[in-house]
């Protein structure tokens, strides 16, 4: 006797026990499995969206405990800050073009440091900046995993947390092509020969990156899109849930 094919209210039930699906949707969300359409559960809703206001009501003892570890997210994050508002200054003296004979992204970044007002010291925060927020972000994810707090309920948020990890290698890593020296031009051969070995579409990558078969100016276009703008965004949207997740979690992870 052949079986009766699951309905959808069975699928869409299947799903909603998933344990993964619960931890990405809170209770009192409508997409978790019970919420009616009552003005409490519409409340209760309203209250668990993430444009709900940021900061907590109540901060828990051990997250106001100064120790060697204290607040290295907040100091990515404000890394984060000065990154943006040094690199829109950068952005201002700088061309992303180069060529045979134009090395115009070059000389912008040697009159940065010789001519622009402050330039030299903002290019400075930039660079150690990016250096230093690289290092804070590794010891926050350290610290995190040591406290355990890749656990329920937090699970979904360290998984946010690793993607911002890996957000942050790829804008320091974007951010070194740009100045179009020696050391530029060696690194991203070697990351777009790294890319060519994705599998599948591997060769496909390595042209996207490349802006072609080799290495130019449609290189250094490309990155740099990558850096000032693509990158930026998505890592502001994954802050914007990582800080939500925090508070709906529980607050700052603390000792186990």
């Amino acid at each position: 006797m052949a079986r009766k094919p699951p309905s959808f209210s069975d699928v869409k039930a299947n799903v909603q026990d998933n344990v993964i699906w619960k931890s990405i949707f809170r209770p009192g969300s409508i997409y978790r499995k019970g919420y009616r359409d009552t003005s409490r559960d519409r409340a209760l809703a309203a209250m668990n969206n993430v444009l709900y206001h940021l900061h907590p009501v109540k901060v828990k003892r051990h997250g106001l405990k100064l120790t060697y570890t204290y607040c290295l997210g907040g100091l990515s994050f404000f890394l984060f800050i000065l990154l943006t508002i040094t690199g829109i200054f950068l952005m201002f003296f700088y061309t992303p073009a180069a060529g045979a004979g134009t090395e115009i992204a070059y000389a912008n970044m040697r009159d940065i440091s010789a001519s622009v007002t402050f330039g030299n010291l903002v290019r400075n925060l930039h660079r150690w900046g990016a250096h230093a927020m690289v290092f804070t972000v590794f010891l926050h994810m350290a610290r995190v995993f040591y406290h355990g707090a890749y656990k329920p309920p937090r699970e979904f948020n360290w998984v946010v947390g690793v993607i911002l990890l890996l957000l942050t290698l790829l804008l320091s890593f974007t951010g070194y092509l740009l100045p179009w020296d020696q050391l530029a031009l060696w690194a991203v051969t070697v990351g777009t020969n790294m890319m060519g070995y994705t599998p599948v579409f591997g060769d496909q990558v390595q042209f996207v990156l490349l802006g072609g078969v080799t290495i130019g100016p449609s290189t250094l276009l490309r990155w740099y899109v990558l850096h000032v703008l693509f990158i930026p965004f998505i890592t502001v949207i994954f802050l914007a849930v990582h800080f939500w997740r925090i508070r709906k979690d529980g607050g700052i992870s603390g000792p186990l």
